[in-house]
């Protein structure tokens, strides 16, 4: 579909790391029609309220972005808020998105979604072939009933919504927390404290071993800008570079960019989640589209950002 540039755009979660990468390259090019509306301004999980604000504004393109995320840790304490609140957001969106007749709505999935024991890399055919991995199963159906919900209004009324899965997010703009944030996110700050406060050693939760597969947040928003543009079926889409990292080897690269001189230990009585978490990428690089940044630049721009935030 041939994007217009006066359009009504709507981006929920503007102000996330994401979407303020987004807002941005919209605002820089001249899309003149971009609507946007803070979290106290308007409360997603407010069907009412929802609904009324997309009968004033009626956006023809929407890209859904807001939702509850975060780590291992927030996942285990707190899944119902995680089931409710993706649920709530992504209903009252997609509902209204169809009956205030948007022409295209991009939902933001993750590659959660997937079996715990799915075979690697995992393919976009191997959703709902087994069972989820526990440590974010609320997060997870959350974001299948999306993708199902776009699926449904797609077959029953002929709508254009697609469902994006990329892998673990990290880039400038992150939420840096040493408990609450994703992995990247939170070693970086933790191995930046460790080194400014001149401790002996750092504690990274699990074993070490699990892999995980990370897209900086710029190669997600040039995904988004071209699927916008080459992709408009019912089918989910993978988005990450098809290459995975251990948590160790993870750990050792951000020690060696941040450069904390202490011992790295790992506390095997936390959970590990996932042991293996990499993504089929072979259907969205034939359309035409592969990640530029490697993973060294990536966390050196991130850790950059990171010390601007932080003083």
């Amino acid at each position: 579909m041939k994007i217009k540039k006066d359009w009504p755009l709507f981006i929920t979660g503007h102000t996330g790391m994401v979407g303020k990468r987004l807002l941005d390259y919209f605002q820089r090019n001249e899309y003149n029609n971009i609507i946007t509306v803070s979290p106290s301004q308007l409360d997603l999980c407010n069907q009412r309220d929802v609904d009324i604000f997309l009968k004033k504004h009626k956006p023809q393109l929407i890209i859904h972005l807001a939702a509850k995320v975060g780590g291992i840790l927030p996942n285990i304490k707190y899944p119902a808020e995680f089931i409710y609140q993706n649920l709530a957001m992504q209903t009252n969106i997609i509902h209204s998105a169809y009956k205030y007749n948007c022409k295209k709505l991009v939902f933001l999935g993750s590659s959660c979604i997937y079996p715990k024991e799915a075979p690697q890399p995992m393919k976009e055919s191997y959703m709902m072939t087994g069972k989820l991995e526990p440590t974010n199963k609320s997060y997870a159906l959350a974001k299948i009933a999306g993708i199902q919900m776009c699926q449904a209004y797609n077959a029953q009324y002929n709508s254009n919504f697609i469902s994006i899965m990329p892998c673990n997010l990290y880039g400038p703009g992150d939420h840096y927390d040493d408990e609450n944030s994703h992995v990247m996110a939170a070693l970086i700050s933790r191995f930046h404290k460790a080194k400014v406060e001149k401790r002996k050693k750092i504690i990274v939760w699990g074993s070490g071993k699990p892999r995980r597969e990370f897209l900086f947040v710029d190669d997600l928003i040039s995904a988004v800008l071209f699927l916008l543009e080459n992709y408009d079926d019912s089918s989910i889409i993978n988005v990450g570079p098809g290459i995975d990292i251990s948590i160790k080897d993870l750990a050792d690269k951000i020690n060696n960019i941040v450069g904390y001189s202490g011992k790295i230990e790992f506390d095997r009585s936390k959970p590990d989640g996932m042991m293996k978490k990499l993504l089929d990428v072979t259907k969205i690089q034939e359309l035409g589209w592969k990640t530029k940044t490697n993973l060294d630049e990536g966390i050196k721009k991130t850790y950059s950002d990171f010390l601007k935030t932080h003083n």
